[in-house]
């Protein structure tokens, strides 16, 4: 989870209300930050929240004309500048990062606030490849020929303006922005105090690159300069705003779905299961615990909870493993019974199963049958992500069939459950609602659907 939130509304970040005096008018980048500000009323944060909402709709009407050569320009522009530009980014970074430092920020918070060299270059990678996946808008979904000779197609086409509202998550910025535009939208972004610094470079980058290649710059706009009171008036805005996506811990995600006035998909926290059953192997289960659990501990899809078949002779070895990583086991009695003296572990609680760490330490139970993990799974999972561990078909096929997450994986990491990963270019968030879209959220889930019907004079009778 992110470090702790005092109230609802101080979880969509709470900054000082600083904004442009004429902001209806600020369309170039300079203007997204500016020098010099001044606070205004409630009221007037709302006027000006909607006048960037409206420029958004203006500059996603042209996106959703431009073809694909000119978007896959645009995001292969976005990538070189990001590239040239990156001294600036990363000394942005490196403010945020002091700051996070001296305000107490979390260890796993301060990993995903951090830009580095090898991190811009994944942007950049990720923005070529989007640049590579076919065009969603315009893909016909079905269509038919009616007996009375009407022609129908279902097609996709973009959702318009999409919101987004993160925290510390810089990367975020570059993701989202990357696949509202191949996907002919235009987005606007709250991504908080935390990240302020880094993000205003990253905005002013972007929209210098779009402008460079003929596309409308505020097809990328954010809001981070009105603080609080603006993400409040971006979540009121609907009518303006097509759709809005949380992205963050619990509190995050709760407040925007409780209080938003706008249609919201719902991204949520990974309490992430791995169940091992009697028949996987050793050498299998050591390498894939430790990668899902200590490549990069701080990310929503590493493995919080690991659930061990009573018959499975594989607790010792990866027990060793992940103490050597440093993993911090809160194990159940069961599970302390049988580890070796060389082990040590704390005793899980109720709250154990129900914590999404983030960090180094991992909830371990032992379960007997494949019926018990999938009841354990049911009661303690957030919908994210689960894995087994097996040499049998039929478990494999069984957990497939009655764990319902929004990814279910065999014999695999967890860490799998990436846009990029999963050959989506990269991913705006993982949905773990059921409406829409589910799983990583790639380019054809910020489109929607119109129907086309072509005749010839047809009536009803």
């Amino acid at each position: 989870m992110t470090e702790a939130l005092t109230h609802n509304t101080a979880a969509i970040s709470g900054d000082t209300t600083a904004v442009p005096a004429s902001p209806e008018t600020g369309a170039t980048p300079e203007s997204n930050v500016p020098e010099s500000a001044v606070q205004l009323s409630a009221g007037d944060v709302e006027a000006a929240v909607h006048a960037i909402a409206d420029r958004s709709r203006h500059a996603g009407r042209r996106m959703a004309r431009a073809n694909r050569a000119w978007k896959d320009r645009g995001l292969r522009a976005i990538g070189a500048a990001l590239l040239e530009r990156k001294s600036l980014i990363l000394a942005a970074n490196a403010k945020d990062i002091a700051a996070g430092k001296a305000n107490g920020t979390s260890v796993a918070l301060l990993d995903r606030l951090t830009l580095t060299e090898s991190r811009i270059a994944g942007l950049v990678t990720a923005l070529d490849s989007l640049a590579n996946l076919p065009d969603p808008v315009g893909n016909v979904v079905r269509g038919q020929t009616l007996p009375n000779g009407l022609r129908l197609r279902q097609v996709n086409v973009p959702m318009g303006v999409v919101a987004a509202i993160y925290e510390a998550r810089p990367n975020v910025t570059v993701d989202i922005a990357g696949l509202a535009l191949k996907s002919g939208n235009a987005v606007i972004l709250r991504g908080g105090s935390a990240a302020a610094a880094t993000n205003e470079a990253l905005v002013h980058v972007l929209r210098e690159a779009l402008d460079s290649v003929g596309l409308p710059s505020d097809a990328v706009q954010t809001v981070d300069q009105y603080g609080r009171e603006g993400a409040t008036a971006l979540m009121r805005a609907r009518g303006r705003v097509d759709v809005l996506i949380p992205r963050g811990g619990r509190e995050l995600i709760q407040t925007v779905v409780n209080n938003s006035a706008v249609p919201v998909i719902e991204t949520g926290e990974g309490n992430v299961h791995i169940f091992i059953d009697e028949s996987a192997s050793e050498e299998m289960a050591v390498e894939i615990l430790l990668n899902a659990k200590t490549q990069r501990p701080s990310v929503c899809n590493t493995v919080e909870t690991l659930l061990i078949h009573s018959r499975s002779t594989v607790l010792p070895a990866v027990a060793a493993a992940l103490r050597d990583a440093g993993v911090t086991l809160h194990a159940d009695d069961r599970i302390r019974a049988s580890l070796p003296s060389s082990i040590p572990s704390e005793p899980a609680t109720d709250e154990d199963w129900g914590t999404e760490y983030m960090d180094l330490d991992l909830a371990v139970a032992m379960v007997d049958s494949l019926d018990e993990a999938v009841q354990h799974i049911r009661t303690w999972s957030t919908g994210h992500t689960e894995a087994i561990l097996t040499n049998d078909l039929s478990n494999a096929e069984r957990f497939i069939a009655e764990v319902d997450s929004a990814a279910v994986i065999v014999n695999a990491s967890t860490r799998f459950t990436d846009g990029g990963e999963l050959g989506l270019g990269a991913e705006v968030g993982i949905s773990t609602q059921k409406l829409h879209a589910r799983g990583p959220m790639g380019l054809t889930e910020l489109t929607t659907t119109k129907w086309i019907v072509q005749g010839e004079g047809q009536v009803r009778g």
